[in-house]
């Protein structure tokens, strides 16, 4: 008996796991940028995730700011399908020198409006824009975002991370840059998983747990009767 009770007990702690789990991952989906090609010196295409973190309200809106301290000289955005897009150019606080070139003003941000329902609720796309050059002797380029929402809510993605420890709120998508091709998430933490599809793996999660609990508090309460009748 008491084995028994133990098995359904070890049940229930098990599929509360699992509801923690999936709520942890729903919580940690953000917008991220990654490239498959970035060096240094070089051109790069990078790619803006955008996960719609809503049950209700669709993404309409997509601003990316690009650094001005380190400005490129050319950006060009990938053609898309729904979307329409304004590349916005401002005056430098000073001159920069990018290659062979003296920039004295440079594009900034990129805006991004659908032409209709925008990124549904619970589901990604993707935004493209390629780039160049890449600074060299940069460690990290850091891209604040803007995200809006039909439902008139604004997200910043705008956070910096002080250390790897850190993890804030609302990070600003991020890529590292080495000497090799890199292909980096949004914060400067190594151990963070691949955000494709975190939130569907955590609603499937948390719904499994879910169902398992149910089940095995199900068994726990029956069973007890059930022995009772059987022991004469």
């Amino acid at each position: 008996m008491l084995k028994k009770l133990a098995l359904r007990a070890t049940a229930i702690s098990a599929a509360s796991a699992l509801v923690l789990v999936g709520a942890a991952n729903s919580a940690s989906a953000h917008v991220t940028v990654s490239s498959p090609d970035a060096k240094p010196g070089g051109y790069a295409k990078l790619v803006f995730r955008v996960p719609t973190e809503s049950d209700t309200a669709s993404t309409t809106k997509l601003v990316v700011s690009l650094p001005k301290d380190h400005p490129f000289a050319s950006v060009g955005a990938q053609v898309k399908e729904g979307w329409k897009v304004v590349k916005t150019t401002e005056n430098l606080p000073s001159p920069v020198k990018v290659g062979d070139v003296t920039l004295t003003k440079a594009i900034t941000t990129v805006t991004w409006t659908p032409t209709g329902t925008g990124v549904p609720a619970n589901d990604f796309d993707e935004f493209a824009l390629s780039v160049g050059r890449i600074p060299e002797g940069v460690d990290t380029l850091s891209f604040p975002t803007e995200q809006t929402y039909s439902d008139g809510e604004v997200v910043k993605w705008a956070d910096v991370a002080k250390s790897d420890a850190d993890k804030p709120e609302h990070p600003a998508p991020s890529l590292k840059l080495t000497d090799t091709i890199t292909q980096v998430a949004a914060t400067t933490d190594d151990d963070d998983d691949d955000e494709s599809g975190s939130d569907v793996l955590a609603r499937s999660l948390g719904g499994a747990g879910l169902l398992l609990g149910l089940v095995a508090l199900g068994l726990a309460v029956r069973r007890p009767g059930a022995s009772s009748g059987e022991a004469k």
